[in-house]
Formats: C-alpha cells, sequence, structure tokens
C-alpha cells in the first residue's frame, strides 16, 4: 500500500507509467517503449527524493505510539533508510530486453510501501556493530521476495484485492496474468543474484547462511507453508483455533520478517545469542504485524487504508478479531509488542533505538 506518511511529488506514479493505474492495468495497456525508455533517465534522478512526512499521527501518540525520544530521531531514521533503499532498488533493476517484464518487475518494486522489511535488515545490522553498506543488498532483496509476494497474493487464483498500495487492479483482464505471475517469479530469482553479487567482503560461512536463512523463509518452511495453510483452512470456510491461525502467520508473515532482521545480524557480524534474541524479536513483531492488519481490516475505510477493507473478515477467512474479540485482539497486540521489546533489553538501548521504535510503529500505525 502506499502509506500515508510516504509522499510522493517526484514519484514513479508522477510518470507516464501512472497512466496505467494499475499493475495489470499497466501491463495490458500497449507501451511505447521508446517514450518509456527516455522518462527512466529522470526517473532515476528523482526517486531518492521520497520523503517520510507525518509519521506519527495524533492519533497514534494518543495511543503512547513511537514518538521521537530525546536522543533519537525516529522519523528522520526512516526518511534516510527509505531514501538509501529507494535508490537501489531503483539501481537494481533496469530495463532491458525483454522490457515489457523489467517495466513490469519495476512498476510494483518502486511503488512506494511501508519498506518495513528493509529497514528492519539495515538496523539489525547496525545493531550488532555492522555497517549499513553490508546490509543493503540483503534489505533490497527482501523487499524484492516481498514485492512477489503481494504480486501473486493480489492474483484472481488467490482472492484478488481490488486495491494494493493505493492503486486499483484491472484483474478481469486475465490475459495478462501470465506476465504478473513472470514479474513476481523474476523478483524472486533476481532476489538471489543481487544478493550475491552485490553484497561484498562476505566469508563463506556467512554465505551459505545467509542464503539458507532467505530460502527457509520463502519456501515450503515459510512463505508457501503460509500460504498453502492459509487456502486450504481457509477454504473450508471453517472457524478454527488460535494455534492454526498463528502458523499460518509465522509462516505466511513472520516469516520474511524474521528473514530481514536475522539476515542483518548476519551480516553486521552478531554472535549467534544475539541473532537468536533478534531472530525471536522479530517473531514477535511479525506476529504483530498480522495482529495490527487484523485489527485495521475491521476499523479501517478502504480509503484509509490503501487497500481492500474487510477482504479478511467479510470473505470468511479466520482472524483475531473473530477468534478473541476485538478488544482480546489489541490487547495481545500490546503483549507481542511487550514480548518484542524484552528481547532487546540486554542490547545498548541508543543502538537498539530503531528496532524499539519500529515495534512501536507497527504496533500503531494506521494504515
Amino acid at each position: 500500500m502506499v502509506d500515508s506518511w510516504v509522499v510522493q511529488s517526484h514519484s514513479v506514479f508522477h510518470t507516464p507509467i501512472s497512466l496505467f493505474r494499475s499493475f495489470l492495468g499497466f501491463l495490458c495497456k500497449p507501451m511505447n517503449y521508446n517514450k518509456i525508455g527516455s522518462n527512466l533517465i529522470e526517473k532515476k534522478k528523482l526517486i531518492s527524493s521520497f520523503s517520510v512526512a507525518s509519521l506519527i499521527t495524533k492519533e497514534e501518540e494518543a495511543m503512547g505510539g513511537p514518538k521521537a525520544s530525546n536522543y533519537f530521531d525516529f522519523k528522520a531514521y526512516l526518511i534516510e533508510k527509505a531514501n538509501k533503499v529507494n535508490e537501489a532498488l531503483d539501481q537494481a533493476v533496469s530495463v532491458k530486453n525483454p522490457p515489457m517484464i523489467h517495466e513490469a518487475m519495476r512498476y510494483s518494486l518502486l511503488a512506494g510501501g511501508k519498506r518495513v522489511r528493509p529497514i528492519l535488515c539495515i538496523a539489525a545490522c547496525e545493531l550488532v556493530g555492522g555497517e549499513e553498506s553490508n546490509s543493503v543488498p540483503a534489505a533490497c532483496a527482501v523487499e524484492m521476495i516481498h514485492t512477489m509476494s503481494l504480486i501473486h497474493d493480489d492474483l484472481p487464483c488467490y482472492g484478488q484485492r481490488d486495491l494494493r498500495r493505493g492503486k486499483a487492479h484491472e484483474t478481469t483482464k486475465s490475459s495478462c496474468e501470465d506476465v504478473a505471475v513472470l514479474a513476481g517469479d523474476s523478483l524472486l530469482a533476481f532476489s538471489f543474484e543481487y544478493i550475491a553479487t552485490a553484497t561484498k567482503n562476505v566469508s563463506p560461512a556467512k554465505n551459505f547462511s545467509r542464503s539458507r536463512r532467505i530460502s527457509k523463509s520463502i519456501g515450503t518452511e515459510g512463505l508457501v507453508a503460509g500460504q498453502v495453510a492459509d487456502f486450504v483452512i481457509n477454504g473450508e470456510n471453517q472457524m478454527f483455533g488460535l494455534d492454526q491461525l498463528e502458523f499460518i502467520h509465522i509462516h505466511k508473515t513472520a516469516a520474511l520478517l524474521e528473514a530481514a532482521v536475522v539476515l542483518g545480524a548476519i551480516l553486521g557480524g552478531g554472535n549467534p545469542e544475539e541473532v537468536e534474541k533478534l531472530r525471536r524479536f522479530a517473531r514477535c513483531i511479525g506476529l504483530l504485524f498480522q495482529v495490527v492488519d487484523d485489527i485495521l481490516d475491521v476499523t479501517k475505510s478502504s480509503e484509509e487504508l490503501g487497500k481492500t477493507a474487510g477482504k479478511r473478515s467479510c470473505g470468511g477467512k479466520t482472524t483475531y478479531p473473530k477468534l478473541m474479540g476485538l478488544d482480546g485482539a489489541r490487547e495481545f497486540a500490546d503483549k507481542l509488542n511487550k514480548d518484542a521489546k524484552n528481547q532487546l533489553s540486554e542490547f545498548d538501548r541508543e543502538k537498539a533505538a530503531p528496532l524499539l521504535a519500529l515495534a512501536d510503529y507497527i504496533a500503531y500505525r494506521q494504515n
């Protein structure tokens, strides 16, 4: 989704590509590649001007949300890291033959979004003493994988949202679905190529650990497992318990967040104990992310969310508010946030400030 705090006065949506209105609409409309290609030069200069504004809303502050502390400017940190990630993503995926698939990849990859996963990766790396540059390729690779999951999740066979990142879908044009699938597949494949070629000075042991972690997070022990359980269990249109719901979201949502944090910790030189604490932190905020999503799904409008509201609750899916009630779900979210922060209690608090603030942002976000 395009967040309320991402001001895109100079974004890719202010280029001729925005005329397509949606990802599949973009694919289906005939393109003048020469014209598009000429605009990419200007776009490359402007992508880094993504800025963060109104990040901490009055409502979030009233709820005890992520206020800037005396020693850490959370808003400035997100601006800096989001710009770094957006610039790296823009440079990573260029337009070459065949142009259609590369433009499709760029369209979704550069469509805005929270950039929570890559920022978590960078913050974890810096927490254990690593340099930002060590983690940016991994951060970008995780965002490519996340974007792939969004493309596939919005296909008609997955249930299809009418809105994603604030844009309407034209999924009735089924002839374009094949390109959408291939764009997602291409981002997944390229994520591994990019992390392997763009990361410098990585030992063979770290390289193996990094590849293993990211592979598990998206395969049958991670994202795929969660997706399969989601449509198999929910496809029966029956309510099920918290254990089954947690299994779905640990794999479907939390696994990639865990991978982002663990990759950052490994690349930053964290020891096994530090990596494990950060993994547990990420597990908590991964579940927290989903609980908050479920709460927002029933308390916010589509316009406020930037994606179709009520998609899970009205579609018969089991959610945390359905099982626990809205107040119970909110209490569970508070507990997950506290548990996440407890995992960081033995780290230097100043270095942990970005992750602590990100946990609050996830807990108190409004879209």
